[in-house]
């Protein structure tokens, strides 16, 4: 079994035992103030564009604008398609023509092996045909996208609906044709395999008249060989370069120039697709048929705008060049500074809970990362299937298999007795969390621990992290409890409205009103929740104390969940481990004196928001705008030597001092 994850921040060696600091709830649980909805992203002060986009490049970007005003259809020009497209289709071209003379000139009547010949150039015709096909659905594509948000704000809500059809089927289209060229190439590398295998194989045979690729007269075979062996490198020389240079055959560029909007359409459709595929690959079939606006969407549309820095001229490769070069001279500010002593009463009952934070992941998921190659023995024995006699024995969970695995899972991992869970839910659908509800009577305490990432539909949470307004009933128990301060209840109310993560709030909500059910609160006929029920007067856990524990999404989850409970029972407390970003600065300030997150030295997803990102890619693109086109050459080697970070993870460092010891006045710029 691995040890568990550090639960005190620390710095410093990891030799040196953790000090015990709390790192305050400010910092961790803090989402920016909302924007207006009209207000563009920021962006650096008189951004340039950067070096890279050359010269052509913008006179081509401004001939694309001015034909995408006009209103019309992007015409075909030969600028449109990428250098590289025209190297692979003159090579196949080429492999099909000596392929045609090789058959017709070359190989005698009757050959048994002018098959595997004739397939290398049958297949290198069928890869001209789908560039064709591809480049035209490739137009077909951008072209819509791009007249559909020129003049967005003039469409109407059904001509925008039937934009956006139109839209999606094109694209879907454009993929399937990317994916017969992909296929096609995967038959090149067979065919040119085969082909070497059959040549090889004819080379004891070459001064026998059986000899299909090799002649009987001497010069005969020397001028065979050489063509042969010409055709043989070329099809390798194919089959390698496809390799390399993606499926695209046209420049997005020359139809989207540096409109924003354009941009963010074509990224949103890449990974709405790409998006619904790797749910249905996940078992999620029901999401690849939706056309409609749906939670995959707002990821996508998200993602889509945090990839629109391509309208500014800036490709990937010279982005991650530049966020090299601020983590290596960055001189990131210490956020740290104002760490406090960590009550010890607290970290004592964080460690306690910690491990049922730790026991909701009843999936796979905990295996794998414990045993990588025997994790599907050790997942099937924590699910206790070796053991179904004492199926009965374990309570029932929403959603849980037949034998009541998950909840084997988790009273094994705790080492609690059956009757302790009273409740759980262990397979949510959309914008809801897994949770545990355990009554333990020793500690007076009733635990709820929320799970974190592990399904398909948690990602889907993750990533709706647009700003979502807390409603008054969200905050009463902050506003109306007399556990705060009053400055603390009147600064609340003072900065209304206030935000926190769309989907952690959603995904809050809705196991809110499970575990506190008031439906008809203001009627004769309310119902109690399951809380109310069981911590209700002459219950068996009057009194008990109600603590709230999750790592990850689920610590977010907890958080806002526990900010919805406090207020209506006597004494909540929360412990988030790693938690995500979920609530704006004052609500973070009022929950502080309830939650406690705890995160291991540097953790990233506890410092992860939109904001967050979009402050880190201005400032990458920033230390690139002012690049000289000298350094240009020197900044894309940079970025493709991060790239292959495994294989030269050695030395990788030394990739990076080496570009600043020979450019300093870059680096200078850069820290400024």
């Amino acid at each position: 079994m691995m040890s568990r994850k550090p639960l005190l921040p620390c710095r410093g060696p990891t030799t040196t035992p953790p000090a015990q600091l709390l790192l305050p709830i400010r910092r961790l649980l803090l989402l920016p103030r909302r924007r207006a909805p009209s207000s563009p992203p920021p962006s650096p002060v008189d951004r340039r564009r950067p070096a890279m986009a050359g010269a052509g490049q913008s006179v081509a970007s401004t001939a694309a604008a001015a034909s995408v005003s006009a209103g019309g259809a992007t015409s075909f020009r030969v600028g449109m398609v990428r250098v590289v497209s025209f190297l692979v289709g003159g090579l196949n071209f080429a492999v099909l023509l000596l392929g045609l003379y090789l058959i017709d000139a070359v190989l005698p009547p009757g050959c048994g092996s002018g098959l595997a010949l004739a397939s290398v150039p049958a297949m290198a015709g069928v890869r001209v045909l789908a560039m064709l096909g591809t480049a035209r659905a490739q137009h077909a594509t951008a072209d819509a996208i791009a007249r559909r948000h020129l003049d967005e704000g003039a469409a109407s809500v059904a001509e925008d609906v039937v934009a956006r059809h139109e839209i999606r089927v094109r694209y879907k289209c454009w993929l399937w044709w990317t994916r017969l060229g992909m296929a096609v190439g995967a038959l090149q590398l067979v065919g040119a395999i085969y082909l070497m295998f059959v040549i090889v194989r004819d080379l004891p045979n070459e001064r026998r008249s059986t000899s299909c690729f090799f002649g009987q007269d001497e010069n005969d075979r020397i001028s065979k060989r050489a063509i042969i062996a010409l055709f043989l490198i070329l099809s390798w020389v194919v089959v390698i370069v496809q390799c390399f240079t993606g499926s695209d055959i046209l420049r997005w560029r020359s139809f989207y120039a540096t409109h924003d909007m354009a941009w963010k359409a074509h990224y949103r459709e890449v990974f709405d697709h790409g998006i619904r595929e790797a749910l249905c690959c996940l078992g999620r079939a029901k999401y690849l048929t939706v056309l409609e606006e749906d939670e995959v969407y707002s990821v996508a549309r998200l993602l889509g705008d945090l990839v629109a820095y391509r309208a500014s001229g800036t490709g990937h490769l010279e982005l991650i060049a530049g966020l090299a070069l601020l983590q290596k001279h960055g001189n990131l500010p210490d956020l740290q500074t104002d760490l406090v002593e960590a009550p010890h009463m607290l970290m004592q009952e964080a460690v306690i809970l910690h491990p049922f934070a730790e026991a909701c992941y009843t999936g796979p998921l905990l295996d794998v990362g414990r045993n990588p190659i025997l994790f599907p023995c050790a997942w099937v024995y924590r699910q206790g299937v070796l053991t179904p006699w004492a199926r009965r024995r374990r309570p029932a969970l929403d959603g849980d298999n037949w034998w009541r695995g998950h909840a084997a899972a988790f009273l094994g991992f705790v080492d609690i007795a059956p009757t302790a869970l009273v409740r759980g839910r262990v397979r949510q659908s959309k914008r809801e969390a897994a949770y545990f509800v355990v009554v333990l009577h020793d500690k007076r305490t009733v635990l709820i621990g929320v799970r974190g990432t592990e399904t398909p539909e948690d990602l889907l949470t993750d990533g709706l992290c647009r700003e979502c307004s807390f409603t008054r009933e969200d905050l009463d128990g902050l506003i109306n409890s007399d556990q705060l301060p009053v400055t603390t209840r009147e600064r609340v109310i003072s900065t209304f409205p206030h935000y926190g993560h769309g989907g952690i709030v959603e995904a809050a909500r809705e196991l809110f009103m499970q575990l506190n059910d008031c439906t008809g609160e203001h009627t004769p006929s309310r119902k109690p929740g399951f809380l109310s029920m069981l911590l209700r007067e002459g219950s068996e856990c009057q009194g008990y104390k109600i603590r709230l524990v999750g790592h990850s999404l689920g610590g977010a989850v907890a958080t806002v969940l526990g900010m919805m409970l406090f207020g209506r029972y006597p004494d909540v407390h929360v412990y988030a481990y790693g938690p995500l970003p979920c609530v704006d600065f004052v609500i973070a300030e009022a929950c502080s004196q309830f939650v406690t997150t705890i995160v291991n030295n540097d953790e990233f997803s506890s410092r992860l928001s939109i904001n967050s990102i979009l402050r880190l890619r201005s400032a990458a693109i920033s230390a690139l705008s002012d690049n000289s086109p000298a350094d240009t050459a020197m900044i894309q080697k940079l970025a493709r030597r991060i790239l292959n970070m495994n294989k030269y993870q050695g030395n990788a460092p030394d990739i990076v001092e080496e570009y600043v010891d020979n450019h300093g006045r870059l680096a200078g710029r850069i820290m400024q």
